[in-house]
């Protein structure tokens, strides 16, 4: 397992990647919408891992309510998951409580979240390895 990603909610995709590339050496940038989680994402390749920009797209959108309670800021980390399957049975059976069960997330991988409650107030996402080739899976 590795840190894959650490998202933060803002409420512009863009204007918040003109602060990023004033400070990061981004290797590679991909902007893709993820309809079912209603969020414009913007993936932020750095050397050794990645920062996910979370915009809302819908005001009934998890990140719109993240916004209007706490504001811009970080929203998860994300790990990724030897065995998504294996990985999420093993944290349910040692008391995690999952949230919403594995589902598709950006760039076609399957994800799941872990309740900030079970994992000291840190929303924790599990998803699945990237494809060996690096290309999103049709």
């Amino acid at each position: 397992m590795r840190v894959d990603h650490i998202a933060i909610a803002v409420k512009n995709v863009e204007e918040a990647l003109k602060n990023y590339q004033k400070i990061l050496n981004v290797d590679h940038l991909e902007i893709e919408e993820v309809p079912n989680e209603k969020v414009k994402v913007a993936m932020l390749m750095l050397q050794d891992t990645r920062i996910e920009l979370m915009e809302p797209t819908a005001p009934d959108s998890p990140i719109s309510k993240f916004l209007q309670d706490r504001g811009e800021g970080i929203h998860h980390i994300a790990i990724t998951a030897d065995d998504i399957e294996k990985d999420v049975a093993r944290a349910s059976a040692n008391g995690m409580k999952m949230l919403g069960g594995l589902r598709t997330g950006s760039y076609g991988r399957r994800i799941t979240f872990i309740h900030p409650k079970s994992l000291n107030g840190v929303l924790t996402e599990f998803c699945e390895a990237p494809p060996a080739n690096g290309k999103k899976e049709e």
